[in-house]
């Protein structure tokens, strides 16, 4: 009983020093990611307090960082604001995932057909080029100004991202890995859900994040035109027409926060993704 009790409690030492050694290792890593961004965050804020110290502007023009940040604190306690956010990421959502319906069945139909290639190839590349805000005429005259005009829009400005990304992604997928798909028996849908889509999946990542990217541009610009629901593009014109610098500002942080967010969410996918297939460097 004895040698049981001192095995347990020798288990139980080993298990706590590998748990704290794995904690330790975890802040390590998220310190080393952390201190870049809070050192460029404190560049940015006194470079931008230094420009308001000259007095370029004035304050009602440029405010300062501190005012600012309180103006951001007080919207944060507000209902107005959260449902804001609420309604525009809703439609971040939904357009979002509207575009990688229509990218991706597009990007796999001209990826598996010569004649499609040649046909629309760089029409997707030339559609990607069109800045989001000239879709906007043609869409307010095929559904007025509301929430299907601002859809169309951010769907034209993702989806062809994400149609280039998928076909990247397929091309380089290395023949010998086709061939052997083929000789062991997988074949048209099976084939891609097991062969070509894994090894794609580093590029169409890529292609997703830009999609996002040109999404996320995109719905900011038509909440900017449409006078709708109450989203943060609608709450960033009222400030405008107020003449408030500070809400403007803040709202700018809080549409740039999200941002980062997500762009810090699709890293994160990623690194995962490399690291299974060994294409993780160890300095990463």
């Amino acid at each position: 009983g004895s040698r049981r009790c001192a095995g347990q409690h020798l288990s139980e030492v080993r298990f706590n020093r590998q748990s704290r050694t794995l904690f330790g290792e975890r802040a390590r890593l998220i310190a080393i990611s952390t201190y870049p961004k809070i050192g460029a965050l404190v560049i940015l804020l006194a470079l931008w307090q230094g420009v308001v110290l000259t007095g370029w502007k004035p304050d009602y023009v440029l405010p300062g960082p501190a005012a600012v940040l309180q103006t951001l604190a007080d919207q944060v306690h507000t209902r107005a604001f959260w449902t804001a956010v609420a309604i525009t990421m809703t439609r971040a959502a939904t357009g979002y995932l509207l575009a990688i319906i229509i990218g991706t069945a597009v990007g796999v139909a001209v990826a598996g057909s010569l004649r499609l290639r040649s046909a629309v190839g760089s029409l997707i590349t030339g559609l990607q080029t069109i800045p989001s805000i000239v879709w906007f005429p043609f869409a307010i005259l095929l559904f007025q100004l509301g929430e299907s005009a601002i859809l169309f829009v951010v769907v034209m400005g993702a989806a062809p991202s994400i149609a280039n990304g998928i076909i990247t992604g397929i091309d380089l997928v290395p023949r010998q890995l086709l061939s052997a798909g083929r000789i062991l028996g997988a074949g048209g849908a099976y084939l891609y859900r097991r062969v070509i889509l894994p090894a794609s999946m580093p590029q169409v990542l890529a292609g997703l994040k830009q999609g996002w990217a040109f999404a996320w541009r995109s719905l900011m610009a038509g909440e900017l035109l449409t006078n709708g629901r109450p989203a943060l593009g609608v709450l960033l014109q009222n400030a405008r027409d107020q003449v408030d610098a500070s809400s403007i500002l803040a709202l700018i942080i809080t549409i740039l926060v999200i941002g980062i967010v997500v762009d810090t969410g699709f890293g994160r996918l990623d690194r995962q993704v490399r690291s299974r297939r060994g294409l993780l460097q160890p300095a990463e």
